[in-house]
């Protein structure tokens, strides 16, 4: 694994350039780590490791490979005997850093030759109780790597935040290449502790450090290894890559009361309203289109300003309970329709409110031409999202704001960004 190597100093002006935001450790819950090889966490995410371990949030790392092929001359006695040793390396380093209690899950997957459907099927069952995953980038150059990291996100259920790890982007990749994920990243920053617990670790994997068989480099050189010395790790963000199913909104409004987000109730939702409804910059309006009604308790407000309200949603229970509000109410009609089609032509005002971050990266491109068509000449969009990140949604909400604000179709009319929630209310240019 020679070659040229990015200095590290390269990447310590991009993190300062890029001022990364914080992990939430706590926000992780429920955490399993993914590795591709034995000492792949290690190296990349073991002040996090330890930082959720000490939460009581580790649950499990479960490992693909041996790592028996570092050296690929070795015979498959030698390889045999690599493989053992690395299993305890690993462990090793785990009771280091105070975490021999965690519990690995050893796969057994060919090393250099990873397949990630195969591993997808053998993570299942580990990453069905997860809240998150820490697995490896499913774009380092290394392909034992972007294979684990595939297998991760095709085998976590919909409601699992997924998070990801680079390894070999650190001296493989320039901090421009246009591969990197800057807006989905994030830092862990370790404290000194912390820092000299990692290093303690790092040195436990001795088969990867010195000089390999026949007199092969060291898989982990002094160059290779000063990219892990840093107090600072970095992770991306990685979403789902396809809509959020209509099946888990479903499952969501049969559970409990059939208001899966207090609608109704919570302060939050009820703010969230107040604020919108505020911004309108029209006193009355006389066609809205509200796709993603949900309850419909936002529906039942925007019918006080408009002359008719089509509102529209996918989840079948969604439309039941909001045509159960609003039953009575003059020119409000409630259908199951999708995005895009749920914009009719001619709409003076379109309110999307939690919605467009759950759509794969097509469909809000189609919504957001389907906008731009349907909306008269003058007419409002207002777009409202959460500022957290739901598992479910390909992208967060700051990346759907900036593609409107961005849209030469629309004139930006109001701002609001508190730390809750953003608001955009845009005009039909």
């Amino acid at each position: 694994m020679t070659r040229a190597a990015t200095p590290p100093s390269r990447w310590r002006d991009a993190l300062e350039q890029h001022r990364l935001r914080p992990l939430d450790i706590a926000g992780l819950g429920r955490l399993v780590v993914v590795a591709a090889h034995p000492d792949d966490e290690t190296l990349a995410v073991g002040g996090v490791m330890r930082a959720a371990h000490r939460r009581g949030l580790l649950t499990e790392i479960v490992v693909g490979t041996d790592g028996e092929a570092a050296f690929p001359d070795l015979d498959r006695s030698g390889r045999d005997a690599l493989g053992r040793t690395r299993r305890d390396e690993l462990a090793t380093a785990l009771r280091t850093q105070g975490m021999g209690d965690v519990t690995v899950r050893w796969l057994g997957l060919p090393d250099s030759a990873l397949d990630r459907d195969v591993m997808a099927g053998e993570l299942a069952g580990s990453l069905a109780g997860a809240d998150s995953y820490l697995a490896p980038w499913s774009s380092d150059p290394h392909p034992d790597h972007a294979a684990a990291g595939h297998a991760a996100a095709m085998a976590a259920p919909v409601t699992t935040h997924g998070w990801s790890y680079p390894i070999w982007m650190w001296p493989w990749l320039e901090p421009t290449d246009s591969l990197i994920p800057w807006s989905t990243a994030y830092q862990h920053t370790l404290d000194p502790g912390s820092v000299e617990h990692k290093q303690r670790a790092i040195d436990c994997f001795t088969s990867q450090l010195r000089t390999g068989p026949g007199g092969a480099d060291p898989i982990l050189t002094e160059e290779t290894l000063e990219h892990f010395r840093s107090e600072r790790e970095l992770v991306f963000r990685a979403p789902p890559t396809r809509g959020a199913p209509v099946e888990r909104f479903a499952d969501l409004y049969r559970a409990g009361d059939g208001d899966p987000w207090q609608t109704r109730t919570s302060w939050y939702e009820r703010r969230k309203r107040d604020v919108l409804l505020a911004c309108l910059p029209n006193e009355r309006y006389r066609h809205a289109a509200e796709p993603g009604c949900g309850t419909g308790e936002l529906t039942r407000e925007l019918a006080r300003r408009c002359d008719h309200v089509t509102a529209s949603d996918y989840a079948p229970d969604a439309v039941r309970l909001a045509a159960e509000v609003t039953a009575g109410l003059a020119g409000v009609s409630v259908d199951e329709r999708r995005l895009p089609e749920g914009i009719p032509e001619g709409v003076d005002l379109a309110v999307l409110s939690e919605v467009l971050y759950y759509l794969d990266p097509a469909d809000l491109a189609a919504t957001q031409d389907r906008l731009a068509t349907a909306l008269a000449p003058g007419g409002d969009l207002v777009v409202a999202h959460w500022r957290g990140w739901p598992a479910e949604a390909p992208q967060e909400a700051a990346e759907v704001h900036r593609r409107l604000t961005s849209d030469e179709r629309f004139e930006t009319l109001v701002e609001h960004l508190d730390a809750e929630f953003v608001l955009h209310v845009f005009r039909r240019r």
